[in-house]
Formats: C-alpha cells, sequence, structure tokens
C-alpha cells in the first residue's frame, strides 16, 4: 500500500499541472450538470414495511382524494378580549382566506366559520390550504405568495400565522459552513505558522466537497433525494477533506525538515500519511455506507452521499494535494506568522511528550478517571426519549411555532398531531363500529366523519387525540386504535405524526443490531489488518462505545432537558429525533476510526522500526499529537457551526458529533489511548501467528519505503 501510493504522489508532483488540470475540469463538468440535470429534493419520509406507510400507500392508491398533496394550516388569532365572529374582524379573516385561495398552487382552502373551526373562545380559526403537489414541489415563489396572503388580516389587527408541511419547506443549506471554515483557517495557522500551508488543506478540501456536492446535486435530478441529504454530505465532506489533507501536509513538512527533496518529500508523505488517510477513509465509508441496511430509505441515501465526498476527500488527499505540493515546493516551511512555531522544528520535549509520559506513569488513575468521567456524562442517556420533529420545535420567531401555539391555545395540543385511521372494508356499519370504539377510548378528544372512496370499499377518518404529538398518552392511544383490529376484526392501519414515530423507532430498533454488527465487524477486520493487532481493534471499539453514550448524554442533556439552551441558541426542546442515534453511530464511529488510525499507525511506525513499546507510543504520540489535535478541533469548528442552523435535527446532529468528537479526540483517543497502550506493552501488537499467516500485509507504516532507495536528500533549511 504504501509503495503504491509513493508512486501516486510521486507522479502527482511530477505531472502537477496535468492533475490539477484533471480535477479543475471534473469540478466544471459535475457543475455544469448539477446545474442543468438538478432535481427537487423532498421531505417525505417513507417507512416501508410499517403500518404507518401501508395506511398511506393504501390511500395513495385508492383514496387520492384523501391522500392530498401538500397542507398548510392557516391560523388566524384576534385580539385580546376580542373574537373573530366580531364584524370587523369577521371581514378580515375572511379576507385573508380569500388571498389564500387566490395564491399559486392552491386548490382550496377551508372556510372555519362554515366547518365551525373556530376555538371555543372563538378567538382562534383554523384553516387549512391544500395543493395538488407534493411539499418539496411547492416553489419558493408560491410559498411566499401564501405567506404574504396574511397581509388584510394583519392589517386589521389579526395574528396571522401559518403551519404545516409546506411551511417547514425544504431546508435551506444555510451558510454555517462558513463559520467552521473560518475557525478551521485560524487553527491551520497557528498549527502551520505559515498562511500557504494553512491554505493548501483548505483549498483541497473545497475542491472535493464542491465536486461531492455537485455529484449529488446531479443524482437529485435521476433518483428522489431526502433534502437533509445535502447537508450531511456537506458536514461531513468538509470536515475529513480538511482533516486529510492536514496530515499529509504535515508529514510533506516533517519529511522536509528531515532533510528530503520536495519531490520525494511529497512521494513520502502520501506514502506514510497517505496510507493512513485511505484506511481512516475506508472506516468512514463503511460506517456510512452500513446505513443502508437500517431499511430506512432516507438514512440509507444520507450515508451513501457522505460515503461519496468521503470518497472524493481521500482521492483529493493523495492525488490533487501533491500535486499542489508541487507548485507550493519549500514555501511551506516558510514562517509567516511571527512567534508561531514551525511544526516538527525543534528537538525538544513537546507538550505532547510530555503529556504522553504523564499518562505512562499515572495509566491507572488516568484509566480510571477517564473511564468514570465517560460514564458520568452518559447518564443522561437512560431518559432519552426519541420522537419526530413537528412545527413545536421550529424556531420560536418563526411562524410555525406561533401557528402551533395557537392551535395548542385555541383546540388542544392534539389538533396539533391528528391520527388519521383507514379501515380496508366496503361494510359501512363496521366503519361505523370502529369509529365509535375509537370514540370511546381514553385521550380521545373527537372523531371526525368517516370518509369513503369512491369503490366504497376504503374509509378514513381522523382522531384528534387530547395530547399532544409527542406526549406518551397519545403514544398509548395509537396502541390502543391498533389493538381494536385483533379485539373486533376489523382491517384497520393508523398513520400521522405518532404513529409513524412509533414504526420508526421499532424500525431502528430492530436493524441497530444488524447495522452495529455489520460496521464493527468490517471495521475491526480493517483495523486488523492495519495495525496486525487484536487488542488496537478491541480498544478502538470499546473507546468508541464510550464516544458515543457520551455523545448521547449531552443530546438528552441540552435538546431533551434544556442545558445550556440559551447559550447554544437552541429555541426548542423535546424528545430526540428518532433517526439521531443510529446517524449519530455511524458517523462517529467513522470519524473515532479516523483519530485512531492516524494515532496508532505512527506509534506502530516506530514500533515496527525497534522502539520499545512504551518509546513507541510516546515518539509516536510526540509526532502525531500535535497535529491530531489541530484535525479535531477543524472537526468540532465543522460540525458546531450548525448549531447556528435553524433547522432543529441540523442542531441535534451538529452539536452531537462535535461533542462526539471533542470527547472521542481529546479524552479517549489522547488519554485513554496511550493509557492503555502503556498497559499493554508488547501485548498490544499481538497476533496470533495462525492469524497472521492468514491476513495480508499492508504496509501501512512505509516500511518498504524505509529501504535504501536511490533519493536524494537535500540538508536541511531553517
Amino acid at each position: 500500500m504504501a509503495a503504491f501510493l509513493h508512486r501516486i504522489g510521486r507522479f502527482s508532483f511530477r505531472h502537477r499541472v496535468l492533475v490539477t488540470g484533471v480535477w479543475l475540469l471534473l469540478l466544471a463538468v459535475v457543475g455544469v450538470t448539477s446545474a442543468t440535470l438538478s432535481g427537487a429534493m423532498t421531505n417525505a419520509v417513507s417507512i416501508p414495511g410499517t403500518e404507518s406507510q401501508r395506511a398511506i400507500d393504501q390511500l395513495e392508491e385508492r383514496f387520492p382524494q384523501a391522500a392530498a398533496g401538500a397542507t398548510a394550516r392557516v391560523v388566524i388569532a384576534a385580539p385580546e378580549g376580542e373574537t373573530l365572529t366580531d364584524p370587523a374582524n369577521a371581514r378580515a379573516a375572511k379576507a385573508v382566506l380569500a388571498e389564500a385561495r387566490a395564491a399559486a398552487g392552491v386548490v382550496d382552502v377551508s372556510d372555519p366559520f362554515a366547518t365551525r373551526s373556530l376555538s371555543p373562545d372563538g378567538r382562534i380559526a383554523l384553516a387549512q390550504a391544500t395543493y395538488d403537489v407534493q411539499p418539496f414541489e411547492v416553489t419558493d415563489a408560491q410559498r411566499q405568495e401564501l405567506l404574504d396572503a396574511a397581509q388584510p388580516g394583519r392589517h386589521a389587527g389579526l395574528q396571522v400565522e401559518f403551519g404545516g408541511d409546506v411551511i417547514a419547506g425544504a431546508p435551506e443549506t444555510e451558510p454555517t459552513e462558513v463559520i467552521g471554515v473560518a475557525v478551521a483557517a485560524v487553527v491551520l495557522a497557528i498549527t502551520f505558522g505559515s498562511l500557504l500551508a494553512a491554505g493548501l488543506p483548505l483549498l483541497t478540501a473545497l475542491i472535493g466537497v464542491g465536486v461531492g456536492m455537485a455529484g449529488i446535486t446531479t443524482v437529485s435530478g435521476f433518483f428522489e433525494l431526502n433534502a437533509n441529504t445535502p447537508v450531511l454530505a456537506l458536514m461531513i465532506g468538509l470536515a475529513v477533506g480538511i482533516d486529510y489533507a492536514l496530515f499529509i501536509v504535515s508529514r510533506y513538512r516533517h519529511e522536509l525538515g528531515n532533510g528530503r527533496a520536495p519531490e520525494q518529500a511529497a512521494a513520502h508523505a502520501v506514502g506514510t500519511a497517505g496510507s493512513a488517510v485511505v484506511f481512516a477513509g475506508l472506516t468512514v465509508i463503511i460506517a456510512l455506507a452500513g446505513l443502508t441496511v437500517v431499511g430506512i430509505p432516507f438514512l440509507g441515501e444520507m450515508g451513501l452521499a457522505a460515503s461519496l465526498t468521503v470518497a472524493v476527500a481521500v482521492l483529493i488527499a493523495v492525488t490533487l494535494l501533491p500535486a499542489v505540493l508541487g507548485f507550493a515546493g519549500r514555501r511551506v516551511l516558510a514562517r509567516r506568522l511571527p512567534g508561531l512555531r514551525k511544526l516538527g522544528q525543534g528537538t525538544g520535549d513537546t507538550l505532547g511528550q510530555r503529556w504522553a509520559r504523564f499518562v505512562a506513569r499515572h495509566r491507572w488513575p488516568v484509566l480510571i478517571a477517564t473511564v468514570g468521567a465517560l460514564a458520568v456524562v452518559a447518564i443522561p442517556a437512560a431518559s432519552m426519549q426519541l420522537g419526530l420533529p413537528d412545527d413545536s420545535m421550529a424556531s420560536e420567531d418563526s411562524t410555525r411555532r406561533a401557528a402551533y401555539d395557537l392551535i395548542s391555545e385555541g383546540f388542544g395540543e392534539g389538533a396539533n398531531g391528528q391520527l388519521t385511521v383507514v379501515v380496508d372494508s366496503s361494510n359501512g356499519d363496521a366503519v361505523r363500529q370502529a369509529a365509535g370504539r375509537i370514540a370511546e377510548l381514553d385521550h380521545v378528544a373527537a372523531v371526525t366523519p368517516p370518509q369513503t372512496n369512491p369503490a366504497g370499499d376504503l374509509s378514513v377518518f381522523s382522531v384528534i387525540p387530547e395530547t399532544g404529538p409527542s406526549s406518551q398518552a397519545t403514544h398509548g392511544l395509537v396502541t390502543a386504535i391498533r389493538d381494536l383490529r385483533e379485539l373486533t376484526g376489523i382491517d384497520l392501519v393508523v398513520t400521522g405524526q405518532t404513529a409513524m414515530n412509533i414504526d420508526v423507532s421499532e424500525k431502528l430498533s430492530d436493524a441497530l443490531l444488524p447495522y452495529l454488527t455489520l460496521i464493527v465487524g468490517l471495521a475491526f477486520v480493517l483495523l486488523m489488518l492495519v495495525f496486525r493487532s487484536v487488542a488496537v481493534p478491541v480498544k478502538a471499539t470499546l473507546g468508541f462505545l464510550g464516544s458515543v453514550a457520551a455523545a448521547f448524554g449531552a443530546v438528552v442533556a441540552v435538546f431533551q432537558w434544556g442545558w445550556l439552551t440559551n447559550l447554544l441558541g437552541v429555541d426548542a426542546t423535546g424528545p430526540i429525533m428518532s433517526m439521531l442515534p443510529v446517524l449519530l453511530i455511524g458517523v462517529l464511529f467513522g470519524l473515532a476510526m479516523d483519530y485512531q488510525v492516524f494515532l496508532v499507525t505512527r506509534m506502530r511506525e516506530e514500533y515496527v522500526h525497534g522502539a520499545a513499546p512504551t518509546t513507541a507510543m510516546v515518539t509516536g504520540f510526540r509526532h502525531s499529537a500535535r497535529v491530531v489535535i489541530a484535525a479535531a478541533l477543524i472537526m468540532i469548528s465543522v460540525f458546531a457551526g450548525f448549531v447556528l442552523s435553524s433547522e432543529t435535527l441540523i442542531q441535534s446532529i451538529g452539536f452531537a458529533l462535535a461533542f462526539g468528537v471533542a470527547v472521542d479526540a481529546f479524552v479517549v483517543r489522547m488519554t485513554l489511548v496511550p493509557a492503555v497502550m502503556s498497559l499493554l506493552g508488547r501485548g498490544a501488537w499481538w497476533l496470533p501467528r495462525w492469524l497472521g499467516r492468514l491476513l495480508p500485509t499492508v504496509d501501512v507504516e512505509g516500511e518498504a519505503l524505509a529501504k535504501p532507495q536511490a533519493e536524494q536528500r537535500e540538508p536541511a533549511r531553517v
């Protein structure tokens, strides 16, 4: 592996104009195709094989009139002490409804005065605007035209708010990543002490992200993708793209400082650090692509798209980066920022080396304290509640949140999470019996009259709970309604927010063990190949479990319990997004293995070259700790930038990944790993002979490159 990548690095350095031109041409081509072939993305979540999805499929196939397109709730409220039946207020409210009916794309708007959709005190009215297309097909212009319908009412002193899937729309890619890039630039500048060296990882990472994102956008023209797919791809692609380039540039500077000529330094950096990049990238790709086994299509889409950007980042790092280094030459060593020590310069003890020696001397206390800290932070995870996002989790200053609050005030929280019951029967008495039995259940506020399709063999009605969609009481109501199928023999199915949440949770619970087995098993084999050790992969996996447990605990504390919400800018708290745990496990596992590979590869390199186990650990830590810390800070800053998003799901993913990477890098890899390595000694590198004969030899440490080579060396220049 090292020799092969060495040749690639040397070729790219020598033919830098060609290699750079190919990548820029590819960027231009996919940019053009994304602009011309891209398609609309959807917020719809399909969960094949579940009861809630079966209900949706039945309606779309046999009762399309009931399975209407996109909808928006129009909520109108009179000032305190007044009612909407007052003549002036009634005229203003009807003017709003008329404007909404005239909005582009709207096919119908219900009349709350005719349907008696007024709150008991007459102050709040609820209407529904219906479109003949799906939510993701509603354009921004059409959405804005509906929002503009509020003007007649607001001018008259009424409060007019909007909610529903149309208003939620497709989440836009916000410029939150700019903050992460800015922080990354500062970290790189401090790490390298050179603006040129700091700029190279940013340049290549942005090109890689551009290629990956344009590719994903092009694919959206041929396949329906979830609107959150490019967000995760951007988040992961940008973070790993900068990190992978950082490791290779650091090694290149180190080799230049050791006297190698620029061409040989670039080739050697790609052969050694590039090998670690390739295997680290493979672990991330395995973890992300493994999301396809979960059985929830949009999670699989997000995983595959993100793994595409990671693959591009790896290819960029081992081809374009050495080509760019060919243009930079020795100028990456030039110190442009006074007062900053250049990476790899000097022979004295570094802070990392002193830390590694401290941990080795006090390994048992450090080990116990680290494990104890992880356990304490993970405690909130025991009370994690999962749910699907609704308008109650929208920003407090958004119209969606205001509409949700008004509906709860005027009609009860259950009006925000109606359940839809579909009865597959041509027997009208059976349908009415089912509706009557449901109306007698606890926590049912109302049941609407059943509607039957033209064929007379499928009926649908709504159940309005007394409690909100995330309430345990509503959860129990869904279960009770489904139990009626067994008790009465009536073929009925339930869908809606709470029903989908139950089905998603069950689906994820069933898929979690196979998913963990797949990614951990494949990554274990991969790490065993890289390190030729049994203990190192086991330690890496256990360390990851500690990191992800701590991340779960922090997410629950912030997004469910409400700790530090003002500081972090989190507007709403509630159940954790159902898909977040499995998504976090997949992404964080891949990223955790990144640091494991980068850190321990350098330790093994020293051990293979003859150093004693503790000496190899300390020396390897000395060479890799600073760059691993810089890489972690960059990744944390990129993820933390997404906490500023207005989308709660994106906020929670960004926070979970930022916190998880921080814990994994600084607590697990920087503290727990050296403690365990010093405890194990030579046992850390033990591999049964029979297994060693079966495993192919993968030269990640560059042992083949250490053999005498006919290469020129130049004296180090300071």
